[in-house]
């Protein structure tokens, strides 16, 4: 059932302006299997962690010590270990191979979900997400998916995994409240766990082993000397500003959201699922305009541009909504921008980064994006708690102003200099 629902969704958000690219230049067979084989890796993992997201502001709220910050807390938890680990295990991954490392991580993330769903205080429940966070193979994931494909097929092959993860989001919107509702917030944490051991059997069945425990070439890995350079680099580092606030916002938004859909719209938490359910369809149709427009159109960057905008706007419509109806277009708009930046940013990086440097620069891309979820999630809930919602209104809206005007500065310096390859950087 939950691989139908990723294929229907799979099918419904690849527009069909990209199956003469893909068929262009098509993927050999090792290329295929790894490229599915990862990207399935990678969607039991991110929809174990999603799940989570639109619940623990409701469900956690009856444990002893709950306090928004608290659920903050609980929240950005695994984010603090992912950003702090995602370089050291990248780098591990290089000595002893990526395999190891990444059913290490796995397993350590399956021991994460089992203590947050037997603990019975706040505390436990942040213990359980920091272990979670713990098994950090983001960037050893994306550096196996270098191992194994082509330059040429590299940035297609990143695609194809961002897509999986804003899939992923898109069902564990749904099904996270599904579970939750049958089996409480410990009965997602245990499919959480189930979700994990079903990633180790894919690692060990499915995905090809690279020759040797080395990288395969210089881009596999994260190199130390490589860092001063990678921070430097303009493009990458609006990107990777860029996820920072993308998941800073997320945080932000589950902590808001789920208490709205209760309060003003009034919908029980065992149905919150029939308010997500239309919301990420509907937010999938969104998206392909947006897609269609940069891949046929050629305009990559005004659609990054329009992502952002999109967040922009979501943000005081979710954050200070006065009624069910601007509560629900607030979320479509939010899904819409959401979903088409996380599945566009990974590939964004391996094409804006220096010749050999594609693994250090996942490895900072993907440090970024977990300190996000750290600091949004912490931070968002001691703003709420001490100054206020609409203090954490102002705090998003900043972000993504930001990022905007540092986006739309970017593309029009590349506009006026000739010969500008038209890449979103």
């Amino acid at each position: 059932m939950l691989l139908r629902a990723k294929l229907v969704l799979w099918a419904a958000v690849i527009p069909k302006t990209l199956i003469p690219v893909i068929t262009e230049h098509p993927m050999t067979a090792l290329e295929r299997r790894t490229v599915s084989s990862l990207a399935l890796l990678y969607s039991f993992r991110m929809l174990g962690l999603f799940m989570v997201l639109p619940l623990l502001a409701l469900y956690a709220a009856d444990l002893p010590g709950a306090t928004p910050s608290m659920i903050g807390l609980a929240l950005g938890a695994y984010g603090l270990t992912q950003a702090t680990l995602q370089v050291p295990l990248g780098w591990l991954s290089d000595k002893v191979g990526r395999k190891p490392v990444i059913v290490g991580g796995l397993l350590m993330f399956a021991a994460g979900s089992v203590v947050a769903a037997m603990a019975h205080s706040m505390w436990g429940i942040v213990f359980g997400r920091a272990l979670q966070g713990a098994g950090a193979i983001a960037a050893t994931v994306m550096a196996l998916v270098a191992d194994l494909t082509s330059v040429e097929q590299r940035t297609k092959a990143m695609a194809i995994v961002g897509v999986s993860i804003g899939l992923s989001f898109a069902v564990a919107l749904v099904l996270g409240p599904a579970v939750a509702a049958a089996w409480g917030l410990s009965g997602v944490f245990w499919l959480t766990a189930v979700l994990a051991l079903g990633g180790i059997a894919i690692v060990l069945l499915l995905v090809p082993t690279p020759a040797g425990t080395a990288p395969a070439h210089s881009e596999a890995g994260a190199e130390p000397s490589l860092f001063g350079r990678a921070l430097r680099d303009p493009a990458l580092a609006r990107l990777n500003f860029g996820v920072f606030s993308l998941h800073f916002i997320l945080m932000c938004c589950f902590m808001v959201v789920p208490g709205a859909l209760e309060q003003l719209a009034g919908v029980d938490r065992a149905h919150h699922w029939q308010v997500y359910l239309p919301v990420v369809i509907l937010s999938v149709a969104g998206m392909l305009p947006l897609m269609r427009m940069a891949e046929r159109g050629g305009r990559p960057r005004e659609m990054f541009l329009c992502g952002i905008a999109l967040l922009a706007i979501a943000i005081p419509m979710l954050g200070m909504a006065t009624g069910a109806l601007v509560l629900y277009f607030g979320l479509w708009v939010f899904f819409v921008g959401f979903n088409y930046l996380e599945a566009t940013l990974p590939s964004q990086v391996s094409k804006s980064v220096f010749p050999g440097g594609k693994g250090t620069a996942l490895g900072i891309y993907s440090t970024s994006q977990f300190f996000g979820t750290f600091v949004g999630g912490a931070g968002g809930g001691w703003l709420i708690q001490h100054f206020g919602q609409p203090y954490l209104v102002g705090l998003c809206l900043s972000l993504a102003a930001v990022w905007f005007l540092l986006m739309l500065r970017a593309h029009r310096n590349a506009v006026t200099e000739p010969g500008q390859v038209p890449e979103v950087r």
